[in-house]
């Protein structure tokens, strides 16, 4: 038995990895309010500050607000050359449904200080959707009685580098939150993990008893992180969940199996306990269909990691493009320093624990999640379940001024609506706009009553707590910010 999954009883004798990591990891991280981002009067980035410092700034009148969400404010008596700017970094921890960014300082000996969370949400399963929706068409005109057309399905080339639209709309938006990131806030470098495996160290021709595995501080990680993801933290053996998992041998070494990742398996411990130095097939004798599931699951690759991996290395190509300093490092390393420092599993908190470090100091207690909505659609036609016509849209998207998706205010004096309504527009010819509060939807505003806070920029934002869970009194907030 090659040790145990996180959360498992070590063996007699042995210091296993999750023994390293309590004995290690310091006290808790404090909790603290993110940050506001800051710019001089010349729109350039200064070190953001506390959000008391930004309320006494714009009490004052010391300051302006070109930007609802994320806050930024603008100083009107300060320049960059005149303030002491220490500068910030960016972690960034991409995947496929979800990217999560932090913007941290390094303290003394190699402490992370956190200042904003952003939990960005892509939008890659409507993509491949609507390619796919796009393609059906593309066939079914193909064998309609229509006019002869010559083909044109085989006469394209792609450019190289290329990726699927749905993969490169990850890339896109996670290299342009950057780089907004970057106006607002003076970023010097940023850490992106590049692989979520150190597949070099996990290779067929590299074995799990390494000397670097034996005695290093990762122990495994990389190996252990691989194996959960690929067998789903699931018993290979029982298919159950939420149990302990120990890391089994498909064929015993005693029998002549390896030690390769291609003959490394999770069990529990009643299964791996029963099968001992058996062989699998031995083991499995009575249940031939999982056998076969088994021995064809520990061959095949992992299919979803290798697409996230193609992302993560174009990514890596277009921050270098934008940033001159751009390190990275495993999803393995970002584990281990996470379970240091005892902090849960979030996006968010593995982009502030990625690299190189000895210890979170504090972090945010709220994120800003992202959700991207995209810009509308170019069709102008609502079609019936046979394709033909049935609404019509207008042609253009703004009407008095608004177009659905900014971030407005409409303060209604009078009447069944009255009060103050913060959110996302959702524009009508009539004039009658309805609003999404933190509260619901208000339907029926007049446009007389709103006042513009934030033109719309393709995405949703709300806010929730750090390790999940939204906020409902602080949606409002984000969606409309007033700390005046």
């Amino acid at each position: 038995m090659r040790g145990e999954t996180p959360g498992s009883a070590p063996a007699a004798g042995r210091v296993t990895p999750n023994q390293q990591v309590r004995e290690s990891a310091g006290r808790e991280a404090r909790t603290i309010h993110p940050v506001v981002f800051a710019l001089d009067k010349h729109g350039r980035p200064l070190q953001p500050t506390s959000p008391a410092r930004a309320r006494k700034l714009l009490k004052k009148r010391r300051a302006v607000v070109p930007r609802h969400t994320p806050f930024v404010i603008r100083l009107k008596d300060r320049e960059a050359a005149e303030s002491g700017i220490d500068g910030v970094e960016l972690g960034i921890d991409p995947g496929s449904k979800h990217t999560g960014i932090a913007v941290f300082t390094e303290q003394k000996r190699s402490k992370r200080r956190g200042l904003y969370s952003i939990d960005l949400e892509h939008r890659s399963r409507r993509i491949r959707d609507k390619l796919t929706q796009r393609a059906a068409y593309r066939r079914s005109r193909r064998t309609r009685n229509l006019r002869y057309r010559a083909p044109r399905f085989l006469n394209r080339t792609r450019p190289d580098g290329w990726i699927a639209p749905s993969l490169r709309h990850r890339v896109d938006t996670t290299t342009a939150w950057a780089a907004r990131l970057a106006r607002w806030a003076p970023v010097r470098t940023v850490h992106v993990e590049r692989v979520a495996f150190d597949t070099h160290a996990i290779s067929a021709g590299r074995p799990l008893e390494g000397a670097e595995y034996q005695h290093g501080t990762l122990a495994g990680i990389e190996a252990r992180e691989y194996l959960l993801t690929k067998w789903g933290r699931a018993c290979a053996y029982r298919g159950i969940t939420g149990v302990v998992l120990n890391i089994d041998h498909i064929q015993p070494r005693s029998r002549g199996g390896s030690d390769r990742i291609s003959n490394l398996t999770l069990a529990c411990i009643p299964c791996n306990k029963r099968k001992s130095n058996r062989p699998v097939e031995e083991f499995l004798e009575q249940k031939p269909q999982r056998l076969a599931g088994i021995l064809a699951h520990a061959k095949a690759p992992l299919r979803d990691a290798a697409a996230v991996n193609t992302t993560k290395w174009a990514l890596w190509r277009a921050l270098e493009a934008v940033f001159p300093a751009v390190r990275t490092a495993s999803g393995g390393r970002t584990k281990w320093n996470r379970a240091r420092c005892g902090l849960p599993k979030t996006h968010t908190l593995d982009a502030l624990c990625i690299g190189h470090m000895e210890a979170v100091d504090r972090h945010p207690r709220t994120v800003l999640a992202v959700q991207a909505t995209g810009r509308g659609s170019y069709t102008r036609t609502r079609t019936d379940k046979y394709g033909f016509p049935r609404l019509r849209l207008p042609r253009h998207k703004t009407f008095f001024g608004f177009q659905t998706g900014d971030l407005g205010r409409a303060t209604v004096p009078a009447g069944k609506k009255a009060g103050t309504h913060s959110g996302r527009i959702a524009v009508r010819a009539s004039g009658s706009f309805n609003v999404t509060t933190a509260h619901g939807l208000a339907q029926g505003i007049n446009h007389k009553h709103f006042r513009l806070l934030q033109r719309a920029d393709g995405y949703a934002y709300t806010t929730q707590k750090e390790g999940g869970g939204f906020l409902p009194g602080l949606k409002a907030r984000v969606s409309a910010p007033d700390i005046r």
